[in-house]
């Protein structure tokens, strides 16, 4: 934790080096150690959003380390800087987990 998973209309060409990138900025906005922080990419799907132009879906989860209204503009410009997306073609979903429901290493963090 924390885990982000990025669901995006564009081809992401290097998507080892975005998981990477993202995997580091996203600890340091959660000021969590970035050997725990997990990232994921689901790149050129089909999405509709308003028409079918580029477009892309976060989902940030984690325990105790989210502060979405302080998170949502930096992430959303680090995603426009990095695959192009317009930040107005960008939905995120934050999501704060308790730690008896987030398990590693066989067993709750909680």
């Amino acid at each position: 934790m924390p885990f982000i998973n990025v669901s995006t209309s564009v081809k992401v060409n290097d998507k080892v080096k975005f998981l990477e990138e993202i995997s580091i900025f996203i600890s340091s906005l959660t000021n969590k150690s970035r050997r725990f922080v997990m990232a994921k990419i689901n790149d050129n799907c089909q999405m509709y959003f308003d028409g079918e132009t580029p477009s892309c879906f976060l989902e940030i989860k984690a325990i105790g380390s989210l502060n979405p209204s302080e998170m949502a503009k930096p992430i959303s410009d680090f995603v426009c800087h990095k695959i192009g997306i317009p930040i107005d073609r960008i939905y995120i979903s934050f999501e704060d987990v308790p730690a008896s429901l987030w398990a590693w290493n066989g067993r709750t963090f909680g």
